[in-house]
């Protein structure tokens, strides 16, 4: 049996049958950051992206860490101090975004798609 090939620009998990699909995101409570981090063990952030925003107010950055399930998001101000951090624990990381009007499409190392709204009062 010969290995299976994917191309380099695509996922590790891009043969997986979940590729490519939208991510579900739902905007919840502020929550313990350090008790997160405890509770799953990843203290480390590996950045991968990071995108000036279209309407120049600022940037938009991407990444994973942990054991490769856990993906994270940040928006940054024009002087690039943080506004708001997301950390997903089971979306893999993000590894770039595009913009759609007020929306960015973000996309993770499987394929998969988050597309939140940027003129949200949370995410602005």
């Amino acid at each position: 049996m010969g290995a299976a090939h994917h191309r380099p620009d695509e996922g590790t998990g891009a043969y997986h049958p979940d590729a490519g699909q939208p991510i579900p995101f739902r905007i919840g409570e502020p929550f313990d950051v350090a008790r997160a981090i405890e509770e799953h063990g990843a203290d480390e952030a590996d950045p991968f992206f990071e995108s000036p925003l279209p309407d120049g107010t600022g940037w938009l950055s991407g990444g994973g860490g942990g054991m490769g399930d856990i993906g994270h998001l940040a928006r940054l101000d024009g002087g690039r101090s943080l506004r708001w951090v997301a950390v997903m624990f089971r979306s893999h990381p993000f590894v770039g975004v595009r913009y759609e009007g007020t929306r960015a499409v973000f996309t993770n190392d499987w394929g998969n798609r988050l597309t939140p709204d940027l003129a949200h009062p949370a995410l602005g």
